[in-house]
């Protein structure tokens, strides 16, 4: 997945996490706030939700989708966001405000089914199936539901799974995820088709078949037994064919979900009504208990929290849809029952880690001292306290299966606050000399400009002098993706695209990946993670977990390219009169797919 990050715009905007904005494709993990349950059951529940993600067979695949209990029809949900949508186009779509709004209007070959203690099952969303695979798992089949449509009503047929992956390998498509395209066709994807699918030329059938219009199929060199889970990412929902308007499909997409566009005004609002073509016998996810959905992306973060506890007027209907309650104002939340019940929470995916530049912090030593003198808990305090995160032992969150709550190489749990002789011991080993400089890198948010505060603090403690360069958050992960940047350290956060280690340690340490624009933010290259990087790729899921945890603790204990800061929590407000509302462990936000007005 991409890394909790901004853009202007999701360009890259928009999910505000206590003041950052974050990437997503990713899941969180189980809290049901509109039950009323208490913090402690709310995060024991998070801490136990770590079952392997599931493949669904046809039947579980088959809809309509299991009723809401007591979920009424009718009535328009309000939606809150402080910024406008960064994509509505699919294969542009690769963060959270518009993964949450892919789930409304666009469908893709599988989707995530979650039951009520937040586990995930993939299942066939157009398809019949999460996927058929042989050959070893290089070869993945998928039969095509008869009765989806377009909103034109339009029947989508395999050439339309066809045009939607092959649209990603042209230029018109820069910013969703490029899993697919190149395990189909290498890192260098684009190559083997530069203009899509647009003047005529397609993939070969030995790497993407379309025998008949039913039927797709992948084939791969090397197993992908991550297929359906990836498949299920808004950013490969299907584009038909003869709706696809190239770079203007962003500004109007056609809808095959539950919900269509009406009225879009950029920078301001936008409109969902029903989308009738859409047949919730093919749709095992979805409901359509809403008549729509009336956005506002012009109410700041503080605003939207203020409404909501005040819960008056319209503000009784609305959501926040991932922005997150303002941290100045969750003393307030937490203290007001009424409000504290009307809240979902939970784990995000999401890992804030002080990234060392491995170009230029070169001893181990020196990273390792560091990393112990970091006051972690001081860290989470700048980031909402215990409702916005909690502090990291490893560079791997909760929401991932095998989780273990006790790995802790660095003591954090004991010392959440640093251990500052520890730090003063390792540089003196390392002959680092009082008033060394090391150069701090942080993104000009709240959040940011706070904790800068307490990394420079904390270093000069053992004698390291700290110089703080601030940058414009919607440039921080282009600047400190440059290979060549002159900062020695900066705060990353990243979150996996599905529950596997692999959409963590691959694109953020895999040597290979070492590159301008790249997301190996410390340039570790080390060929005993490489390799091991390459071994679980290639195992079937339960074998890959032993070897994607090989290589975690080699990264943490043995490299230490990024030091564990904390894991991030999610908690947002939503209006009285919404039901249907609880945490989804897929998306890590308020589960969209459920909500029902009280009251239509």
């Amino acid at each position: 997945m991409k890394p909790i990050r901004t853009r202007t715009a999701r360009a890259i905007a928009v999910a505000i996490v206590a003041g950052s904005l974050a990437l997503t494709g990713c899941s969180g993990d189980n809290g049901g706030g509109s039950k009323g349950k208490d913090d402690s059951k709310q995060q024991k529940d998070a801490a136990e939700q770590q079952d392997p993600v599931a493949y669904g067979d046809a039947a579980a695949s088959t809809g309509p989708a299991e009723e809401v209990s007591g979920a009424k029809s009718g009535g328009f949900i309000n939606v809150y966001m402080q910024s406008d949508l960064s994509h509505m186009d699919p294969g542009q779509i690769y963060v959270s405000d518009a993964g949450q709004f892919a789930n409304l209007v666009h469908r893709g070959l599988t989707n995530y089914q979650e039951d009520d203690k937040g586990n995930l099952t993939v299942v066939g969303d157009i398809a019949t199936d999460s996927g058929k695979s042989s050959d070893g798992g290089k070869t993945w089949t998928y039969t095509l539901k008869d009765g989806v449509k377009d909103e034109d009503g339009n029947a989508i047929t395999s050439a339309d799974v066809r045009h939607t992956i092959e649209r990603q390998y042209s230029k018109v498509i820069f910013d969703g995820p490029t899993y697919i395209q190149s395990w189909l066709s290498g890192n260098d994807y684009r190559k083997a088709l530069p203009d899509g699918p647009y003047k005529g030329k397609h993939l070969p059938d030995s790497v993407l078949e379309t025998p008949d219009d039913k039927t797709v199929v992948f084939h791969f060199d090397k197993p992908r037994p991550d297929l359906p889970q990836a498949l299920a990412m808004a950013g490969y929902a299907i584009v038909p064919e003869k709706q696809d308007t190239k770079e203007k499909y962003d500004d109007a997409p056609a809808a095959l979900g539950p919900y269509k566009i009406a009225e879009y005004k950029a920078g301001k609002s936008l409109k969902l009504v029903k989308n009738d073509q859409w047949d919730p016998k093919t749709d095992s996810v979805r409901h359509q208990y809403v008549d729509g959905y009336n956005f506002t992306s012009t109410i700041d973060q503080p605003s939207q929290t203020k409404r909501l506890i005040a819960d008056q007027g319209e503000a009784k209907n609305a959501i926040q849809f991932t922005d997150s309650v303002d941290p100045a104002q969750l003393s307030t939340v937490i203290s007001n029952a009424d409000a504290k019940k009307r809240t979902i929470q939970g784990y995000q995916p999401y890992v804030w880690q002080l990234t060392f530049n491995l170009d230029r912090v070169k001893d181990k030593k020196i990273r390792d001292a560091i990393t112990y003198a970091i006051p972690n808990q001081s860290m989470v305090q700048a980031d909402g306290g215990r409702y916005g995160g909690e502090v990291a032992g490893g560079l791997l969150a909760p929401t991932l299966p095998n989780f273990d709550p006790e790995y802790d190489p660095f003591g954090k749990l004991k010392k959440p606050n640093g251990d500052i002789e520890k730090a003063k011991q390792l540089l003196k080993e390392a002959g680092v000399k009082e008033g060394t400089k090391l150069t701090y890198a942080y993104s000009n948010t709240p959040r940011g400009q706070a904790q800068q505060v307490i990394i420079k603090d904390a270093l000069g403690k053992i004698g390291l002098d700290v110089q703080a360069k601030e940058i414009d958050r919607a440039s921080f992960y282009e600047q400190v993706g440059k290979l060549d940047n002159p900062y020695d350290i900066y705060m990353t956060g990243w979150g996996q695209d599905w529950s596997s280690p692999s959409t963590v340690i691959t694109p953020v340490y895999d040597g290979e990946l070492v590159a301008d624009g790249a997301s190996n933010y410390s340039h570790i290259n080390d060929k005993q993670v490489n390799d091991l990087i390459k071994k679980a790729s290639a195992q079937e899921p339960e074998e890959a977990a032993k070897t994607w945890e090989q290589a975690h603790r080699r990264i943490v204990e043995e490299i230490n390219p990024a030091a564990p800061v904390y894991y991030s929590k999610q908690i947002q407000l939503f209006g009285s009169n919404v039901g249907g509302a609880k945490y989804s462990t897929e998306s890590s936000y308020i589960d969209i797919n459920d909500l029902y007005l009280k009251k239509p």
